[in-house]
């Protein structure tokens, strides 16, 4: 059922706020946690990817159950009595674990602005991999905001001078290297990965909620 159209432009900027608090809540949380200086051992990246997987696929199931009339039948059909279908989301899932691994290793080695901005070349890689992968077109202003996209992560990366810093550059540049490269990395495994993602939810009528439930399975 529509909304009706005083509450929709409500909604889409509740949704749009949610959404930047808890992008930006995130990121500055795992940097704090991953820099933060402690006498014990740091916790692993690879338990906390888990542990965020763990608890996907427990909201997605509690969702499923709830349009169902907790039912665990469509599970049963969807997802034991499909394994081909279930199989399909072993590459995806295995392409985000990868990702959600390297942003450990970004965060790790870059500040949080550094990796934000760079962290937005995903939607470049994201629509490149619609073009060649689901046939999308792309019109000229699309274009040029990616390339206006591409202009301000390479500014972000230009090295500036400043007096008193320069010992400071030299430890820390193979950190940010490798915080670069772990980035970049995982904007183009965001971008396969989705459009993959995307590709087959369209072609079957599974929904959402089930398809996330395999997809954190192998995750």
């Amino acid at each position: 059922m529509v909304l009706s159209s005083p509450h929709s432009p409500r909604l889409k900027y509740l949704s749009l706020g949610v959404l930047v608090l808890q992008t930006t809540s995130l990121v500055l949380t795992m940097r704090y946690s991953r820099t933060l200086k402690e006498d014990g051992p740091r916790y692993l990246a690879s338990s906390a990817v888990v542990s965020a997987e763990v608890l996907k696929i427990l909201a997605c199931t509690l969702l499923v159950f709830m349009e169902n009339n907790f039912s665990v039948r469509l599970l049963k059909e969807e997802i034991v009595n499909k394994p081909l279908e279930t199989m399909k989301l072993a590459i995806p899932a295995g392409i985000y674990t990868l990702q959600n691994n390297l942003l450990y290793v970004a965060l790790s080695n870059l500040d949080a602005a550094t990796y934000q901005v760079t962290y937005q070349l995903k939607i470049l890689t994201t629509a490149l991999f619609s073009v060649s992968m689901l046939g999308k077109r792309l019109g000229f202003y699309q274009w040029l905001s990616l390339l206006v996209l591409m202009a301000g992560v390479t500014l972000v990366q230009w090295p500036t001078e400043s007096e008193g810093d320069s010992e400071q550059k030299i430890l820390t540049a193979g950190s940010q290297f490798v915080g670069l490269m772990a980035v970049l990395m995982a904007c183009v495994s965001s971008g396969f990965a989705g459009v993959y993602f995307e590709k087959i939810l369209k072609e079957t009528k599974q929904s959402v909620w089930v398809r996330n439930i395999q997809l954190v399975y192998f995750s």
